[in-house]
């Protein structure tokens, strides 16, 4: 901790809305925001250059989504703090955030107040979810329905997030530092976990399970 209270990160792709959380962070006494990025790439070069004590990530970002850069992030500092601020309801995206290594999830939908406690509960250690997506972990526990966030792992979700945003195998592969085999390899097993057998089933499941991204997952970030 430095001297000037916590210090945080914030990731968004969009310019005025972190300085909208920056104007909010910053009334609250011993927060101190040190850093911003504009993509997952760059939040995770930035973060490695400023070691902050909290990171609040959106999802829906230009290249490499929140998701991997979490994931990115938590295998080079398996202590980071993560909190992630989008504006994704879906359960399947909250689970995927976490199994990533997030410790929060508020919606962007939320009250100020919330992402503030949310940002304090994350910092003290705990683990903290807006109200809406508590409620859809709960029914989506409740429903008993398996979706793609309880079958994949954090690396094949990044890659069906990019299938579905219509990116080639040589893209995905650049993105994620992958071969194009291990890509095509990766593919496969996404459809064999689904049950799927076809590019066209996968992308019908996708739609039934809301998991597109706000922006079609090609650069952008969230939007209602």
């Amino acid at each position: 901790m430095s001297d000037g209270g916590r210090t945080v990160m914030l990731v968004d792709d969009h310019a005025v809305v972190r300085e909208g959380y920056r104007a909010v962070l910053q009334k609250q006494r011993g927060l101190r925001v040190v850093a911003e990025a504009a993509d997952g790439a760059q939040a995770y070069r930035v973060f490695k250059e400023t070691r902050p004590d909290l990171v609040i990530m959106d999802l829906s970002l230009p290249g490499i989504g929140g998701i991997e850069a979490i994931r990115r992030i938590r295998q080079w500092h398996s202590q980071a703090r993560i909190l992630v601020f989008t504006m994704h309801q879906n359960a399947a995206f909250a689970v995927q955030a976490i199994r990533a290594g997030a410790r929060g999830y508020v919606t962007k939908t939320s009250p100020p107040e919330v992402l503030v406690r949310a940002v304090f509960d994350v910092l003290d250690g705990r683990i903290a979810l807006s109200p809406d997506i508590d409620h859809e972990l709960a029914l989506s526990h409740l429903a008993g329905q398996t979706v793609a966030a309880d079958l994949l792992t954090a690396r094949e979700f990044e890659v069906l997030r990019l299938l579905l945003a219509e990116r080639t195998t040589e893209e995905i592969a650049d993105l994620l530092h992958l071969s194009p085999k291990t890509v095509a390899n990766l593919r496969s097993l996404i459809k064999a976990k689904l049950g799927v057998g076809s590019d066209i089933e996968l992308v019908r499941l996708a739609m039934r399970q809301g998991l597109f991204d706000g922006d079609g997952g090609g650069g952008g970030g969230d939007r209602p």
